[in-house]
């Protein structure tokens, strides 16, 4: 398997795995017939598994960009040395986002929020500089 659909894959797997955490503190919180069900009032969650359920929802809103530029320049050849330095620093730019969500360490998530679009940039430039 090439790097970058490696890295594709454990940025799916940690986006993946990010909502048990905060749905185990749901049951905790709230149990088992409110955290399935509807209440029409439900007791609040600990301060980090919100912060960890926001920071879930902007990785699944982010893994629909990465993987498209992933998986399009594995198609169309486009690769190298650059692009797998980009799919590499994505997958750890998001694993600090979301710790830092989850430990609430000021300009953390942001800074590591924009050093994951900066990856994306660095891969969008390498398939536009072919198209």
């Amino acid at each position: 398997m090439k790097a970058e659909l490696s890295y594709l894959t454990w940025v799916t797997c940690l986006t993946g795995v990010m909502w048990m955490p905060y749905v185990i503190d749901r049951l905790k919180a709230r149990g088992m017939l409110d955290a399935s069900g509807y209440p029409t009032d439900p007791k609040p969650q600990a301060a980090w598994a919100q912060r960890l359920m926001r920071a879930h929802l902007n990785g699944v809103e982010n893994l629909v960009v990465f993987a498209t530029l992933v998986l399009v320049a594995q198609f169309a050849g486009v690769g190298g040395p650059q692009v797998v330095a980009a799919c590499e620093i994505y997958f750890w730019a998001r694993l600090v986002h979301a710790i830092g969500c989850v430990f609430a360490i000021p300009w953390v998530p942001t800074l590591a929020f924009t050093v994951g679009f900066g990856a994306q940039v660095v891969i969008a430039t390498a398939l536009l500089r072919v198209a």
